[in-house]
């Protein structure tokens, strides 16, 4: 069976794996990003390459170029219109394919994990930053540039905290990991009942904002602060989206624990990857 090269590059970790295609993982390894991105992805990948791999699929956060030709994570300081496809596809030998670490996710789901069978559907990654991808009428929605989706950069508090993209009160601003230590002092791994009920309910303000807007009925959400703050996240979330999502096409809309889990990133970089390859064959 094939494999791909899987790389997640997130502003905390950078993971990679290498993927079967139907979604095994056979080898896995990461590390701390770190002051010097591309020196740790030199590293993880080296790690799990055995060098039969057909394929290097990326999740990268954004924003980013058309096709992930340059990416200017906002978690990356130290990458601003950095050239991650080249460079890799020199590293690598392989045909190399570069998204949105949260639309990479939304395939990831669709192809192995909790959005299997769903022809529309959002996915979330509330971590270190915000991200999402969507997925309507059973194709992942690019936008121009290839950056569809930023749900983080939806407002949910008017006049609220200023936000790295230059406006204020955005999901990310006000409910990413980097918010919560900027507003509490401390990491969102220590944070107290109040923090976790907010975060969630402004998750959830934002996905009604996108099932109102896109007709659509089910958020999966993966990341470390959501799935790390659990069921009380959840069930906030969930409760502002019965209160906002209120058009008929949209009122009972779901919003859950992504499938994959703590596999979503490295195999919706895989999914990345085999649909790149798929549409070069």
């Amino acid at each position: 069976m094939r494999t791909a090269v899987a790389l997640d590059v997130g502003g905390t970790k950078i993971a990679a794996a290498v993927v079967d295609e139907a979604g095994g993982i056979l080898r896995r390894t990461a590390e701390l990003t770190g002051s010097d991105p591309w020196t740790t992805v030199l590293s993880v990948i080296a790690a799990v390459r055995s060098g039969s791999e057909v394929v290097c699929g990326v999740g990268c956060g954004g924003p980013m170029t058309a096709g992930g030709a340059e990416v200017s994570p906002l978690n990356i300081p130290a990458w601003r219109g950095f050239p991650l496809r080249e460079r890799l596809r020199e590293l690598t030998g392989l045909s190399t394919f570069v998204d949105n670490d949260a639309k990479a996710l939304a395939l990831g789901e669709g192809w192995v994990g909790g959005a299997t069978g769903e022809q529309s559907y959002l996915a979330m990654v509330v971590s270190t930053g915000v991200g999402g991808g969507i997925v309507l009428n059973g194709s992942l929605v690019d936008g121009a540039a290839g950056n569809a989706g930023h749900i983080g950069h939806v407002i949910v508090e008017p006049e609220g905290r200023a936000c790295p993209c230059g406006a204020r009160g955005c999901l990310e601003a006000e409910a990413s990991g980097t918010a919560i230590r900027a507003i509490t002092g401390r990491p969102a791994a220590e944070a107290g009942p109040e923090v976790v009920e907010r975060t969630g309910r402004l998750v959830g303000r934002a996905v009604a904002c996108v099932a109102n807007l896109l007709d659509l009925r089910l958020a999966l959400v993966s990341g470390s602060v959501a799935l790390g703050f659990g069921a009380p996240f959840f069930a906030a979330a969930q409760a502002e989206v019965d209160r906002s999502a209120r058009l008929d096409f949209s009122r009972g809309a779901r919003i859950l624990p992504a499938g994959l889990g703590a596999d979503g990133p490295v195999l919706g970089a895989a999914a990345v990857g085999w649909r790149g390859l798929s549409r070069t064959e």
